[in-house]
């Protein structure tokens, strides 16, 4: 019976990396090898197997058809082994070892800087390593093992995952004073400009909740949708070029501190988001991730 040659978890890693990083350096960079180290490591894969997975010019890394397809086998090779690991801690201290986890840009600033001294001083054997990305990005890291939970705003499609939903998270329309009657009653989405209506460009989720909550399918067309930050939005605002939407969690933490921006809740059916951990289904680490759930909650 002809031997069977198995690759390694390091050349399946390095192959990983290269694909991810799209440069050989960096790629070395990335898991802590000299990048003679993670060339060898591939073309030892290749003639492994006896085929070329990477096609190496001057200026690019280009993957043949196999070599994608192998990628993303061994994505989940790696995240599997990974879990051998994940298992052993799950059985120990609680919230102890590697986390890796993804925050959307709408959530990061403004609930990562009250949670993090919380977590530091409770689990201090907690190595907590954050991604701040969109939500697709995020979710596409979940999936492939680069994260092991995300912490983003649904409703969004994020795939085969367990969401737990830590609290509510209501939107308000934010507009330079003087331009709106200001007051603790909600606006309708009726009464919103769509003509002034400043909104963050595509990719972020917020954008869309902001929208399914106005129930007025004309903004999508008429809105300017240009920011690529809340922080930008609110600075464009705040110069009298148009109002935009914010969610109270940003507003509770100060961004419209030291601006001339007023804000009244948004109305309609359904003016909110909904902030959520997601975990792949059947983690070995979900009694880590229940946790952190509960204490993510707290600090709505």
């Amino acid at each position: 019976m002809a031997a069977t040659y198995l690759p390694t978890l390091k050349q399946l890693q390095y192959l990983i990396a290269l694909k991810d990083q799209g440069h050989f350096g960096r790629a070395a960079e990335s898991v802590f090898v000299t990048q003679s180290t993670l060339s060898a490591g591939i073309r030892e894969l290749e003639t492994l197997i006896g085929v070329t997975l990477v096609e190496r010019t001057r200026r690019v890394v280009r993957f043949t058809p196999l070599g994608e397809a192998m990628v993303a086998k061994a994505r989940r090779v790696v995240r599997e082994a990974e879990e051998f690991g994940d298992m052993a801690r799950a059985a120990g201290r609680p919230l102890s070892g590697e986390l890796r986890m993804s925050v959307i840009p709408t959530i990061a600033p403004f609930l990562l800087p009250r949670v993090l001294p919380r977590l530091r001083a409770d689990f201090p054997d907690l190595r907590l390593f954050l991604r701040e990305e969109t939500s697709a990005a995020a979710c596409d890291s979940l999936q492939s093992g680069r994260a092991d939970c995300v912490l983003l705003a649904l409703p969004y499609a994020c795939g085969e995952v367990t969401a737990a939903p830590l609290f509510d998270d209501r939107l308000f329309l934010a507009f330079p004073e003087g331009e709106l009657p200001e007051g603790a009653a909600p606006i309708s989405p009726a009464d919103i400009d769509e003509t002034r209506l400043l909104l963050l460009e595509d990719g972020h989720c917020l954008k869309d909740h902001a929208l399914a909550a106005c129930n007025r399918p004309e903004l999508r067309a008429e809105a300017t949708m240009m920011g690529t930050s809340l922080h930008t939005i609110v600075q464009m605002v705040d110069n009298k070029l148009g109002m935009t939407m914010l969610p109270e969690l940003a507003i509770s933490a100060g961004i419209l501190d030291h601006t001339g921006i007023a804000a009244r809740p948004l109305g309609g059916e359904n003016p909110k988001r909904t902030v959520a951990l997601a975990w792949r289904r059947a983690s070995p680490r979900e009694r880590d991730f229940r946790l952190l759930a509960e204490i993510l909650a707290t600090f709505h």
